[in-house]
């Protein structure tokens, strides 16, 4: 009986040495067989995403930058980790935008709306786009999805851009409701006050324009584009004393700015 055990322990381990060398590959070394090195795991899906999520970041990195080239290479190399990475072909609209390459710029945000046509961000870029490329009605589409959006964080920003881009097209009454909706969301947003009396200015509701000047002077260091804007309202109004100390700051502190070469053509309409 004894024997008996010892021949199925023996065979144990015979069978045990053969499913090892059925899984592993070896070569020799000195007439030696050796052992290969185990296989490299595969990348689980997981590893895949974070290291095309890392990539991305890296694109829009170099994107802030201005570092276009990067940028792209980047967020190809991302894609190439995960080509449905909506927010990757989204990035590539904005930077060939940024190039002026309205064909390849379309392509990416058609692509990353495909894949993710509710999310906000690429809702507003894409409207943006739009708006730069003279199809301003077109755009608001995009914008007002964008801000109706609840799990946004910057809901004003669409309608800010809503608001810009009928102003372009002389669209006041829009571009009026656009704007106020955006300060609803957010009353600290220069940009939009600073649009608002613009608009004021430019529809000669001169108190109201200088209702968001007055907002804008009080919280902000002034700027060229601040100062002209405050010369502008103030000649509009008649106050000579203030047109002129406007423009005697804007000579001083920025003689080398567009606004600055207005004033000296006398271009207040432009």
């Amino acid at each position: 009986m004894a024997a008996v055990k010892r021949i199925v322990a023996v065979a144990a381990v015979v069978g045990a040495a053969l499913l090892l060398a059925a899984c592993e590959t070896t070569t020799t070394l000195n007439g030696r067989p050796q052992a290969a090195p185990a296989a490299a795991p595969r990348p689980t899906e997981a590893d895949l995403q974070r290291r095309a999520e890392i990539r991305l970041q890296l694109a829009a990195t170099y994107y802030q930058q201005r570092q276009y080239a990067v940028a792209i290479e980047e967020a190809h190399q991302a894609l190439a980790l995960n080509p449905n990475l909506s927010a990757a072909h989204g990035l590539l609209g904005l930077i060939h935008m940024n190039l002026d390459d309205r064909a390849q710029a379309e392509a990416s945000f058609a692509r990353a709306l495909r894949i993710d046509p509710d999310n906000p961000e690429l809702n507003n870029n894409y409207g943006w786009f739009l708006c730069r490329t003279g199809r301003e009605r077109a755009a608001l589409e995009y914008f007002q999805r964008a801000a109706a959006n609840r799990l946004y964080v910057t809901p004003a920003l669409p309608l800010q851009n809503a608001g810009v881009c009928m102003i372009q097209v002389r669209d006041f009454k829009a571009a009026e409701s656009f704007l106020r909706q955006s300060l609803e969301r957010d009353a600290t947003s220069a940009v939009v006050k600073f649009q608002l009396a613009r608009l004021y200015l430019t529809t000669r509701q001169l108190e109201r324009a200088n209702f968001y000047f007055s907002l804008l002077e009080r919280d902000l260091e002034p700027t060229a584009e601040l100062l002209w804007l405050g010369l502008r309202i103030a000649r509009a109004q008649g106050d000579l004393q203030a047109e002129r100390g406007y423009a005697e700051q804007l000579r001083r502190r920025f003689p080398g700015s567009p606004e600055t070469g207005l004033l000296r053509r006398g271009a207040f309409d432009e």
